[in-house]
């Protein structure tokens, strides 16, 4: 048996370093093993022990490498398990979230009467940050379950195959469904408690506060039935006439309560309006100059807010109808 030298004993010994104690002597002793009997098989064919104890080592590699081997510790940010979910995951995510992102600041930037260079500079930068945000959150939600998930123990098989006739029933409506229930939720928290309009250090909430608790909990509620549904709808695979019944419900219960706090000036917060009145009066005057032959610019806005409320909600039953006939036919 060959002794184990110096180079050997270095490289065991940076193989195990970063193994747990419990785990090192065996390690150890198991390299120390199979290293010598690798040494003394190229000894035999004529190798100097030198010679053999650098082609050994060389062949088993860097002795990191083969500390993950033994730790079962992934040396990748996200492995093969997780890359494409995650891949996936990223790609509607950027597609969806930065766009609500410019959305509500060009709707914050509107409402300020900021002007266009001001809009185009904050929407660039929120586009570029939650840009940012949902790479870095996202990827580091996947490298976390790289490290501490268990296998799940699901192979794939052709059970898993989608079926081609059943749409907007799959997966990403339902991440796309809860991404936007979770923005709205934000949002209506966000105008509440820290505001899209301040007036100096105050918020303004753009929202009538005298909704809450009452209105905006029953809003959120109605939310969270808008998501159970949704994630009802992915677990069965396909849309039922239940489900379209119950989407048509929740649609109403919106758009009614909605329409009619806009109708009666109870949806938009009054000391919103008196901002404006005060802070961007010039402004003001001269949008209401504008629409003065519609009824004003706040009319206006009104009308437009209106229609998009009605608007969503019939194109919501009316979605979840067709792809309950899309369903019965497959």
């Amino acid at each position: 048996m060959t002794t184990t030298t110096t180079l050997t004993e270095r490289y065991i010994g940076a193989t195990i370093r970063s193994l747990p104690p419990a785990a090192q002597s065996d390690v150890r002793a198991e390299l120390e093993a199979s290293i010598a009997d690798a040494i003394d098989a190229r000894v035999e064919q004529g190798e100097t022990p030198a010679e053999a104890e650098r082609a050994v080592l060389t062949e088993l590699g860097d002795p990191g490498v083969l500390a993950a081997g033994y730790a079962e510790r992934p040396l990748q940010l996200i492995g093969p398990r997780y890359y494409l979910i995650w891949w996936r995951l990223l790609t509607l995510l950027l597609w969806i979230v930065p766009a609500f992102a410019a959305v509500g600041v060009a709707i914050g930037k509107i409402l300020e009467f900021a002007t266009i260079g001001e809009t185009i500079g904050a929407i660039v930068v929120a586009v570029l940050m939650t840009i940012v945000h949902v790479g870095f959150w996202t990827t580091l939600v996947f490298a976390v379950l790289e490290r501490t998930a268990t296998d799940p123990g699901v192979e794939w098989n052709p059970d898993h195959l989608p079926e081609i006739t059943e749409r907007g029933a799959g997966r990403s409506e339902a991440i796309a469904s809860l991404i936007f229930l979770v923005l709205a939720a934000a949002a209506i928290l966000w105008d509440a408690l820290r505001g899209f309009v301040r007036d100096g250090d105050v918020p303004v909430p753009i929202l009538n506060p005298g909704l809450w608790p009452v209105g905006m909990t029953v809003l959120l509620v109605l939310m969270l039935a808008e998501l159970v549904l949704a994630l009802a709808v992915y677990r069965a695979g396909r849309w039922t006439v239940a489900a379209a019944v119950v989407n048509t419900v929740l649609a109403v219960a919106f758009v009614v309560p909605a329409l009619a706090l806009l109708v009666s000036g109870d949806l938009v917060n009054p000391g919103f309006i008196d901002y404006l009145a005060v802070e961007h009066a010039t402004e003001l005057a001269d949008a209401n100059a504008g629409a003065a032959d519609q009824g004003g610019v706040l009319r206006v806005i009104g009308v437009i807010l209106g229609v998009v409320i009605v608007g969503s909600g019939i194109w919501d039953i009316i979605d979840g109808w067709i792809k309950t006939a899309r369903a019965k036919r497959a």
